[in-house]
């Protein structure tokens, strides 16, 4: 993630102190030194909708091998160990885990902050109320566009209404929300609008994503959007924030050209703040999948992120996720801690990469093959990277 208005605007929230810590960069365990890395934990893999980009692929049905709630216990009692400073609870829809409360609770007991990523179709009023009573840090609520727009991306009618419900019942009872928006060609004319929602509803953050090509995504590699429209869309976005200031979060994810382009619009326009979001992105040190962040799936299985499940690096049902995280053997886990020589094209040779790290390997491989060649979602010029013309992603 990077912290758009915190670079703008020196704001200052709770992601911030895990993005922005001195010796972040170096850090090849954690998210910063004697911590470890913020896991996603996809804890069931049942969803009640069956959006058109899912890189859990996944369906109103249940699945076989969910870890059972006494497996869910051990893995938070061993992330606590290894201090883990976050647990995000991710599906499927999280909410439709019978057990979800008790397993907040209990991360609450070892003192790991909890966040959930949801549809926003569940979020009743008496669950919001138990959300706040569990102390979790944050409710991030998927929005693909306004209305029927949304309805069509997540395929249910009615989810649209569903989702604002359960923002609005969040809002209402204190609990801190924001929206999930992933930005590619069926959305890309909403953004307007969700800004315009975002200021009607008092939502206090939004992530924009930029689109992963993995599970159901892989599916929408021709409908990602162009590299002048990622422009485009990052123009307004850091317009955006500086308009609603810190009142509002803004946040982009999963493509750390962002960071580059941020500063390089800074330089041109607001040369003032241009070297405190170089220092900033430099700490940050870029994408860092297998070190500060690591994927647990439904079925126990440690992955680098969640959009790369085609690797696995161990099973908690066998090994302790501290254990697994620690081993410095496996060629893409220890590759991606050490990933600078193995990179190709346009990512070996650029002159962000410690601010970029090479961005995300699972686009590169889902267009190349190679998981080691450039992102092909990297929309920075040859010549603004540094390289020679004609130099390409492999």
């Amino acid at each position: 993630m990077i912290g758009i208005t915190k670079l703008l605007c020196n704001s200052q929230n709770f992601g911030d102190s895990i993005r922005y810590v001195k010796g972040a960069a170096e850090e090849k365990f954690g998210v910063s030194p004697g911590r470890g890395p913020v896991v996603v934990w996809n804890c069931t893999k049942t969803c009640n909708l069956k959006c058109m980009h899912c890189y859990a692929e996944s369906d109103n049905k249940q699945y076989e091998g969910e870890l059972s709630l006494k497996e869910a216990e051990s893995l938070i009692e061993d992330l606590g160990e290894f201090k883990v400073p976050v647990i995000l609870f991710s599906g499927g829809e999280p909410l439709l885990r019978k057990d979800i409360f008790h397993i907040l609770d209990y991360t609450k007991k070892y003192n790991i902050r909890s966040t959930l990523s949801t549809n926003g179709t569940l979020l009743e009023k008496d669950t919001c109320r138990d959300l706040k009573r569990l102390k979790v840090g944050y409710v991030g609520v998927s929005l693909d566009g306004i209305g029927t727009k949304h309805d069509e991306f997540r395929k249910t009618k009615g989810a649209f209404d569903s989702a604002l419900n359960g923002i609005r019942n969040c809002i209402d009872i204190g609990q801190k929300v924001g929206l999930r928006f992933t930005i590619n060609n069926y959305n890309y004319d909403q953004l307007n609008d969700i800004f315009k929602l975002i200021k009607e509803e008092n939502i206090p953050r939004v992530c924009f994503y930029h689109l992963v090509y993995s599970g159901r995504g892989t599916e929408m590699i021709k409908n990602d959007i162009s590299k002048e429209e990622t422009r485009a869309a990052m123009d307004l976005i850091i317009e955006k924030a500086l308009e609603f200031g810190t009142k509002v979060e803004i946040l982009t994810v999963d493509n750390h050209a962002d960071a580059v382009y941020l500063y390089m619009r800074a330089k041109e326009k607001y040369p003032e703040i241009a070297d405190r979001i170089l220092n900033l992105i430099k700490i940050n040190g870029g994408n860092r999948s297998g070190m500060a962040f690591a994927n647990v799936d439904f079925q126990g299985n440690i992955h680098a992120d969640q959009f790369t499940w085609q690797y696995a690096f161990g099973n908690v049902r066998d090994k302790k996720f501290s254990e697994v995280w620690k081993n410095e053997n496996h060629p893409i886990l220890n590759g991606l801690r050490n990933r600078k020589s193995l990179l190709k094209g346009r990512c070996k040779s650029c002159k962000w990469l410690n601010m970029c790290n090479g961005n995300f390997r699972s686009r590169a491989e889902a267009v190349t093959g190679d998981f080691w060649a450039s992102d092909p979602a990297c929309y920075l010029t040859n010549k603004e990277i540094g390289v020679e013309e004609g130099v390409g992603l492999v």
